[in-house]
Parts: C-alpha cells; sequence; structure tokens
C-alpha cells in the first residue's frame, strides 16, 4: 500500500473507461438550472447520480430543500472515522447551463460525450460534472487502497444553482453551519492557468453587476422631423460609460480600483503565464490598466466591463431617434476594493460630468472576492502535494480571474480554501461545444488521488497543516 499505487490506480480508473462511463451517466442529465421546470431533474440528479456512489463510499447523507423560491435542492454528506482529528469539506453543483442544441458544432451534442482525439464535448463536462466526478472517483480509489480508513472525516455539499448565482447556498451553510464545520475547504472548479500546468487557486474575484439606463422620452421619433432637437438616450450613454472606462480598457474611476498589487501577489504571479494555447484568444498586449503584467490584470487587477448594451433595435435599425438605451455593465474585483461603494462612485461621478440622466440599477445580489493568505499553511500543504504528483511544476494563483461563491465557504464558515481545477481556459465553458480536455482529467485524478493520500498520511504522522505541532499518531479504527 504506497502512494505510487494509489496514483497507478486512479490512472487505471481512467484507462479502463471508469471515469468514461460515469461522466457519461452524468452528462445525460439535462440539469439546466436557468431553464424552468427543472426541479425533478436536479433532485433527480443528486438522489440518483451523486448519493449512490457517496453511499457505497460509507457516506451518510440527505436532501436539504432551498429556503429560497426559485432555488434547487441540496445535498449534504459526511463519512466520519472515530477517533478522526480532521475534517475536510469538499464541494460541487450539479447543474449546468442552458444546453443550446442547436448552437453546437455538426456532430456534437449536449447530453452526450462525443471524443474527438484529447477532447470530450458535452453540456458539463467542464462545469462541473467532469469535475466533481474526478474528485470523487480519486477519493474513492484512495479509500479502496486504504481498505475504507482515511483517518479523517470527509464532508460533501452539493448545489443545483450556481449557474443562477448559487441561489440559497449562504442560506444553507448558515442553517448548517455546524453540520459543515471543517479545517479545510478542497473544491475544484473553473479553468488551470494552462492546460498543461496543475493549479492552485486560492480564492476568487468579486462580481458585481449594474443596469445603466437612459430613458429619455416614450417611444421613438423620425430621425428627420427631430434630428438635432431630440436628444439622442444612445449617445448619452456611450458618453456616461466612455467617461468610466477609456478606449483601451483602463478604468478611470479610482474608487472602482483597489490601489496596488501587494508585493505577495506580485512575486507569485511573476512567472504564470496567461494566454499562448493553441484554442485560446490572443490577447491584446495593450489594453487593461498599463504598467501591469496579464497575469497581474486578471487576477491582481479589477475591470469593468461593457457586457450588453441596445438602442432602438439592432436587428431592424429605422432612420429614428430612440426614446431608451441601456447597458449592462460588471465589476470584477479583488481583495482591497471598496466594493460597498462601487454604486456610490459610479453616481457621484456620473452627477460630476452632467450625467444625471443615467440611472443605475443593481442587477443580482454580487459575489464576494476572496483570497487565501499564501503563506498559509494548508496553501504551502496542497503545492507541495501536488509537486509531487505532477512532472509539470504547479502553479499557485492568489485567487481565480472569475467567480465563484467562496465567501460562503471562507468566511461564513470560516475555512482556508483550496480551489484545484481541472480544465482549461480555452474549454468553452458556458457556451456552445463545451469540453473537458482526456488528458487533463487523467493527470487530475492523479493529482488528487495524491492530495488525498497525503491528507492520511500527514493525519497519521500528527502534522497535518493545522497543527503546528507534532502529535501522536491517531490509532486508525472503523468509520463510525
Amino acid at each position: 500500500m504506497s502512494r505510487a499505487q494509489a496514483l497507478r490506480m486512479a490512472a487505471s480508473y481512467f484507462d479502463e473507461g471508469r471515469f468514461f462511463n460515469a461522466l457519461q451517466q452524468r452528462v445525460a442529465v439535462r440539469t439546466e438550472s436557468q431553464e424552468p421546470g427543472r426541479e425533478s431533474i436536479l433532485r433527480s440528479y443528486l438522489c440518483d447520480s451523486i448519493a449512490p456512489q457517496l453511499a457505497a463510499l460509507g457516506f451518510t447523507w440527505k436532501i436539504v430543500e432551498n429556503p429560497i423560491a426559485g432555488g434547487g435542492p441540496f445535498l449534504l454528506a459526511e463519512r466520519s472515522e472515530l477517533g478522526a482529528a480532521c475534517t475536510l469539506l469538499t464541494y460541487g453543483h450539479g447543474d449546468v447551463i442552458r444546453g443550446q442544441e442547436h448552437q453546437w458544432r455538426s456532430g456534437l451534442e449536449p447530453w452526450r460525450i462525443v471524443v474527438e482525439g484529447d477532447r470530450w464535448y458535452g453540456r458539463g463536462t467542464a462545469d462541473n460534472k467532469g469535475q466533481h466526478t474526478i474528485n470523487l472517483a480519486a477519493l474513492a480509489e484512495v479509500l479502496a487502497l486504504r481498505q475504507g480508513r482515511l483517518g479523517y472525516n470527509v464532508k460533501v455539499l452539493f448545489e443545483t444553482g450556481e449557474e443562477i448565482g448559487s441561489v440559497g447556498l449562504r442560506e444553507i451553510c448558515a442553517l448548517h453551519r455546524d453540520e459543515l464545520a471543517a479545517d479545510v475547504f478542497i473544491g475544484s472548479d473553473g479553468p488551470r492557468v494552462a492546460a498543461a500546468i496543475p493549479t492552485l487557486f486560492l480564492g476568487s474575484r468579486g462580481e458585481y453587476i449594474f443596469r445603466l439606463c437612459v430613458n429619455l422620452r416614450e417611444g421613438s421619433h423620425h430621425s428627420g422631423n427631430w434630428g438635432g432637437l431630440l436628444g439622442n438616450p444612445g449617445i448619452r450613454l456611450a458618453h456616461a460609460i466612455a467617461s468610466m472606462v477609456d478606449s483601451k480598457g483602463r478604468v478611470l474611476l479610482k474608487g472602482l480600483l483597489p490601489g496596488v498589487v501587494p508585493a505577495e501577489v506580485r512575486d507569485a504571479l511573476r512567472t504564470v503565464q496567461v494566454g499562448g494555447g493553441p484554442a485560446d484568444p490572443k490577447i491584446d498586449p495593450d489594453w487593461g490598466e498599463p504598467g501591469l503584467s496579464p497575469a497581474e490584470r486578471v487576477f491582481a487587477w479589477n475591470t469593468l466591463e461593457l457586457l450588453a448594451f441596445k438602442t432602438g433595435n439592432p436587428d431592424a435599425p429605422v432612420g429614428a431617434i430612440p426614446g431608451r438605451a441601456d447597458a449592462f455593465c460588471q465589476i470584477r474585483w479583488v481583495v482591497g476594493s471598496d466594493n460597498n461603494n462601487f454604486l456610490r462612485c459610479v453616481r457621484e461621478h456620473l452627477d460630476a460630468r452632467g450625467f444625471t440622466d443615467v440611472e443605475i440599477h443593481p442587477h443580482d445580489r454580487p459575489m464576494m472576492a476572496t483570497r487565501l493568505d499564501l503563506g498559509n499553511p494548508w496553501a504551502q500543504w496542497a503545492i507541495g502535494s501536488m509537486r509531487r504528483t505532477s512532472a509539470t511544476p504547479p502553479a499557485l494563483l492568489p485567487n481565480f480571474g472569475g467567480s465563484l461563491p467562496n465567501d460562503v465557504f471562507s468566511a461564513l464558515l470560516g475555512l482556508p480554501t483550496l480551489w484545484i481545477p481541472h480544465s482549461y481556459p480555452a474549454c468553452s465553458q458556458h457556451a456552445p461545444n463545451e469540453h473537458l480536455l482526456g488528458s487533463v482529467a487523467r493527470d487530475a485524478l492523479q493529482i488528487m488521488a495524491g492530495l488525498f493520500w497525503d491528507l492520511s498520511e500527514a493525519v497519521a504522522r500528527g502534522q497535518w497543516p493545522a497543527n503546528k505541532e507534532p502529535r501522536q499518531p491517531l490509532i486508525c479504527a472503523d468509520k463510525r
């Protein structure tokens, strides 16, 4: 019984087709949380796909109803071992975005895995069914090799509404805080920094979406009869946005920025390369904040993005001055930003420049920015485990460039959060032709098996990361 055996067993799970079969069964379940009437399908995914695997591994589980109307159910599970001094909490989401069936390339479809070389196409292969299938399979292989004794407890939380803003997740974690108590959180979502580079990130950028509106009058009016006499809301709104972000994407409002990039974050990102993969879009070198590296711009700075802009009817334009214009804007922000005053900053800025006619409407509940300290013992332990497994040096990121509900785990539950993604940037996540790379999945199975194995060994030595001093080895005992 050895670590090397655990890695071989994880690789065999992939090579023998067992991972494909498990993932195919899960991809076939149409868990589109964005579509109405999917509650029974979301529940079935938890009860019929996730719960049986957990029960076979010795977990007790239950379905918990969402306290928020319109949100899907949750699954809470726990596997306990007598005398275990350490508890791990892991997470996954069973829902996916809309299938977008008619937009996939010929020969592909969202609800069946199609393999073309290294690419495994299907909705949820990358986000998030492939990722949590990897983690549960790796845990199962380690449990089998260790004859059912890990030396630590494992708790599992699955949600089915991540793609609609994790509706109810915060409330569930608050209600079940004691049940979810743990020493560390380990989850998988989002992409690696590059396909070939195993990645550990310690938090995420926050997300704040708001709508800007200029509503000058009811209806549209002939541009020949009234042009030059009536204000154009599209032009007004375009200039208002241009006053906040310049033509090269630089944010002009200091109140929307974090101030500086901390020295330890800059050091961590010094060797991180963004993009450059065969399917990655080409980076615009002069876009964004001047003086920052590409890695710093996406992992250590804030952006103001224009997501949608509409005035008139772009699909059938007519010679008329529209009465209204709308734009959806998004702030991606990092720790150190004054997020509580974003809208106040925008309002004061627009008013000072004469744009009092621009209305500001918050769109939804924001996601908060989080970042575990880079020197945290759990972070250093995890990156060390990944180095032992991978032939490619892993990347340690202070936070993910996108947004996750990580503050629920880090702030509400008070846990150090470790995210080990199993996708890559060009996976077409949230788009047609979503795919997982088989090579990354196989590599990830071994990385996670090594991680779960190393935690068992650390606990047995009494040297798991939360302990500053060695303790007497724990006596292995049957669970419960």
